[in-house]
């Protein structure tokens, strides 16, 4: 079902995980894909050939969202290759993880400008043009995490809930003009992130979700289609879970 035909979409951190599967679910449901990562490396390039087989447009773009000037010039280079953005992913993200005590100013600094101020770059820049067009939907990945905390996680857990509150004010700002701005947030899902994790530490994760198992990246990218998707334009503000119940 190509519910996105005709749609162009720009997701940050597309080269990997969640954002991978977004890329390619888009593809699938008919989207042109802009994406962007830190470098265009082979993993890049498979991306772009697997979504170039559903017969669309795609294209990724080696750029720092945590940089406001290479965000601003991500949105030039996008626009001038496909001429416009009717979606915009914030996906982007690291982890630090330490015990608070442990942390250090850099970890702290890192995961709040790579997770949280890259959303207020992207979004930043692209505003203009979706003003222009006077309709779009900004997509923003958030997590559980940012909802209910988590030990060990306090950056990484500011830099989520941070993004619930931009998300919300940035609905309210723009709703006027027919933009439409919502976030996701993932529980426990199977990534190369959540890979390094020990049997015990996946094991105690599970037990904590009623669904018993931990979710699939495309879950997550299920979820992003419909909020990017015309079946949802009377959903804005919104903070929806996907945690297979683990947020109760």
């Amino acid at each position: 079902m190509k519910i996105l035909e005709g749609k162009t979409a720009l997701v940050t951190g597309g080269a990997r995980g969640i954002g991978r599967e977004i890329v390619l679910a888009f593809a699938g449901c008919g989207a042109d894909v802009a994406f962007s990562d830190l470098q265009y490396d082979d993993k890049a390039k498979e991306v772009e050939k697997e979504a170039a087989k559903q017969g669309v447009k795609c294209k990724a773009f080696a750029s720092d969202a945590s940089n406001f000037e290479d965000s601003k010039k991500l949105i030039a280079d996008v626009t001038r290759e496909f001429e416009r953005i009717d979606i915009l992913i914030n996906n982007a993200g690291i982890t630090r993880d330490n015990l608070f005590m442990r942390m250090t100013e850099e970890n702290w600094d890192d995961v709040l400008r790579v997770n949280l101020k890259s959303a207020f770059n992207l979004t930043h820049a692209v505003q203009r043009l979706m003003l222009k067009q006077r309709g779009g939907s900004i997509i923003n990945m958030s997590s559980v995490v940012g909802l209910c905390g988590n030990a060990g996680q306090a950056n990484y857990a500011a830099s989520k809930a941070g993004m619930i509150g931009f998300t919300k004010s940035i609905a309210q700002e723009l709703g006027s003009r027919n933009i439409r701005c919502n976030a996701i947030a993932p529980g426990f899902i199977q990534t190369e992130m959540t890979a390094k994790l020990s049997e015990e530490v996946v094991k105690n994760w599970t037990e904590m979700i009623p669904l018993k198992r931990a979710g699939k990246p495309e879950d997550v990218a299920n979820l992003a289609v419909f909020l990017a998707s015309d079946m949802s334009d009377y959903i804005t503000g919104q903070v929806i879970t996907v945690c297979g119940g683990m947020n109760k």
